[in-house]
């Protein structure tokens, strides 16, 4: 299984715009829909500390957060590196 975990929900930009990053950069991840699924969204829940919203992002066993956090950590030039590290 993919090093990058995506909890995301139908029709949610935030959730595209996080994948088409990953996808522009070539990094494979794991999407999980946690829309119909009550018991994938209590993971989510469970691993994000209790944040509800999509997308939840997790490279390796850390929790980035959602997709503002993505686009931060990449235009901060970071992203690149937490990947590397999640190998």
């Amino acid at each position: 299984m993919s090093k990058i975990v995506l909890y995301t929900t139908l029709f949610c930009p935030f959730c595209t715009r996080a994948k088409l990053l990953l996808e522009a950069k070539g990094v494979p991840y794991h999407e999980i829909d946690v829309g119909m699924d009550v018991a994938k969204r209590q993971e989510m829940l469970d691993r994000a500390g209790g944040r509800h919203t999509v997308p939840q992002i997790f490279i390796g066993d850390r929790h980035l957060g959602g997709s503002d956090e993505l686009v931060a950590l990449e235009q901060a030039g970071e992203l690149d590196e937490w990947i590397k590290a999640s190998i």
